[in-house]
């Protein structure tokens, strides 16, 4: 046998290694890669529409308290902006 066979069959065994990785790394990805992927994709999006309500619902009852004392909201937005003022001068 000769160095260049050597270095073919070398070669050819090399490939045959890299293939079968090729493949035990896709089965990986299919099997739980890609369910994990979406698994997180779905909590987070759970997680974005909680948020959402949660601001939605927050905001709807400031609306609600505003409403309902209109001179104290003045007076907080007011107060809110002086101390702000001061604090960034």
């Amino acid at each position: 046998m000769s160095a260049s066979d050597t270095i073919n069959d070398t070669a050819q065994d090399a490939k045959s290694q890299i293939a079968q990785l090729r493949k035990q790394v896709e089965a990986l990805m299919s099997e739980r890669v890609t369910p994990a992927l979406a698994g997180a994709a779905g909590r987070a999006e759970a997680a974005a529409h909680k948020a959402t309500d949660f601001t939605r619902d927050q905001a709807e009852m400031v609306s609600d308290r505003v409403r309902e004392q209109p001179l104290v909201a003045i007076l907080v937005a007011a107060a809110g902006g002086y101390l702000l003022g001061r604090l960034f001068r």
